[in-house]
């Protein structure tokens, strides 16, 4: 199993926030986000992480929030099917629950950060906020960040899924089964990938707009929890 992904992608340190905002003022920046690349990367990884421990440049690039919630989603997936181990102690189950609420906290952190970048390649082209995207634009709902998420999710599907496929230790019936599957989440992640293109061509082109949503995910927050905030807070 390959360890957590680093302790918290989704918080920078100062030199990657400095690269970051470097990374902003560059023309490269203003470009669309190649999303063929991006969705690729996600196969790709989830192959190889499988093979060896997790690792991405943390450099605050697109690239990277697209790895470091692509690492979130990866571990996750592990998770979730350690919470359904049947022979799993309650003692277990707890640790794998909050192990579970970390890791989301993460991935919808990764998430905001990847749109806040895309809004930064916008204003760098003057089409968001002070140029022409302006506030006459449709609102799309969901976001570049979004979209890239559920694109995570099905290239680990896909992975998993083929792997059920190929499986020579199960019946003909269970692989064909899953190869029939396979093609069913193959054809709805490459339709995924499509529809991002086409909202990343419209944001571009100022035919379309979007904001970064905070997912305010209360139950994390001792401030916000009354569970927890109705406990004595430890040093």
């Amino acid at each position: 199993m390959a360890p957590l992904p680093p302790e918290n992608p989704a918080r920078p340190d100062a030199r990657a926030r400095a690269a970051a905002a470097a990374g902003a003022q560059s023309p490269a920046a203003a470009a669309p986000p190649p999303v063929a690349e991006l969705a690729r990367l996600q196969l790709d990884a989830a192959a190889r992480w499988h093979a060896e421990p997790i690792a991405y440049a943390e450099d605050g690039s697109l690239r990277s929030w697209t790895l470091a919630n692509h690492a979130c989603n990866f571990r996750l997936w592990h998770e979730e099917d350690k919470a359904r181990d049947r022979g799993a102690g309650d003692g277990e189950i707890a640790r794998v629950k909050r192990a579970i609420d970390a890791l989301n906290q993460r991935r919808n952190d990764a998430v905001e950060r990847i749109d806040e970048l895309v809004l930064a390649g916008l204003e760098r082209r003057g089409l968001e906020r002070a140029g022409a995207a302006a506030a006459e634009a449709p609102l799309h709902s969901e976001t570049v960040g979004a979209m890239l998420d559920r694109l995570s999710i099905l290239a680990l599907k896909v992975y998993h899924m083929r792997e059920q496929a190929e499986r020579v230790d199960a019946g003909a019936a269970h692989r064909r089964t899953c190869a029939a599957r396979l093609a069913i989440l193959e054809e709805q992640r490459q339709d995924l990938a499509e529809c991002l293109r086409g909202l990343v061509d419209d944001l571009w082109a100022g035919r379309k707009r979007f904001k970064v949503y905070r997912q305010m995910k209360m139950y994390n927050d001792p401030d916000l929890n009354p569970v927890l905030y109705g406990q004595p807070h430890k040093a």
